[in-house]
């Protein structure tokens, strides 16, 4: 919202919940302000639109994503981004989550807002960033962008390692002890809350294509590379999939307690499907 009104577009990454939100503060502020008098301001002809949206019922058309910024009073920038924002609430694929993301992030007034947003993303986008989290765990650990960059393996830029390292301490998952030296404020970090889904996905595409490279470029002595191919029923699936999560909470607390930490490894789990539950051309 433009002035001093308190729901400003450009904290939102979910259009649904600005509009819900931005409904409120007006039926709770302006007098008679209801359905009627938005669709009105917005040029539509259902009374009804706006809660069907808000509902998440509707989608929005990007002819209606103007008007919808109309009728919510934004300027010409908040209508752009408005717009951009819907793109990115309906994207259906990580691939255009990805390209509305960056759209929304050359806005200077979301990345005022969303500076950890930013940073998580560019975490999340790259391998070799959370592989730097975790070489800081080496008790002979250089916050120098050439050594780190030469200790990775594909190696990396010093550039890349000196813009990995400010990322690292943006977030908090390295600080600076009272000596200077760089290292990890604790043992063991997970993704929570904080990331979007699609930088998440980005995370795992990001190490899955190291993975395959692994296979030419890392000797089998010090790699591990194995799959298996099983019919189950949907309750063993269930329990596979929370067996691998158990299995990955014992790999961190491994972790937590070793002594002398030397290298980074990164482990990969997969489990998806190869066929369907049952024949779609089966009469029920």
């Amino acid at each position: 919202m433009a002035g001093g009104d308190s729901v400003h577009i450009f904290s939102y990454l979910d259009y649904r919940h600005f509009l819900r939100d931005l409904y409120a503060q007006k039926k709770a502020s302006e007098r008679g302000f209801s359905h009627r008098a938005f669709s009105k301001r917005a040029g539509l002809n259902s009374t009804n639109y706006l809660h069907l949206v808000m509902q998440g019922k509707r989608n929005l058309s990007p002819e209606m994503a103007a008007s919808f910024a109309r009728g919510c009073g934004l300027t010409p920038a908040e209508a752009i981004y408005f717009c951009e924002l819907v793109t990115f609430t309906q994207a259906s694929t990580s691939e255009e989550r990805n390209r509305a993301y960056d759209r929304l992030a050359r806005h200077r007034r979301f990345r005022e807002v969303h500076q950890l947003d930013v940073a998580q993303a560019e975490y999340h986008s790259t391998w070799y960033i959370p592989a730097i989290r975790e070489l800081a765990a080496r008790a002979d650990f250089r916050d120098d962008p050439a050594w780190v960059a030469r200790m990775l393996v594909p190696p990396i830029s010093s550039a890349e390692a000196r813009s990995a390292l400010s990322i690292l301490l943006e977030l908090g998952l390295l600080v600076k002890d009272e000596h200077g030296h760089v290292r990890q404020p604790d043992e063991l970090v997970s993704t929570g809350p904080g990331p979007l889904g699609h930088q998440v996905v980005n995370y795992h595409r990001a190490m899955l294509a190291r993975a395959s490279e692994a296979i030419d470029r890392i000797p089998r002595d010090e790699r591990e590379i194995s799959s298996v191919t099983l019919c189950v029923s949907h309750s063993a699936l269930l329990e596979l999939k929370a067996r691998i999560g158990e299995f990955r909470r014992e790999l961190l607390q491994l972790a937590e307690l070793e002594g002398e930490p030397e290298r980074v490894v990164q482990i990969n789990f997969q489990l998806f499907p190869l066929s369907k539950k049952e024949d779609p051309n089966d009469e029920p």
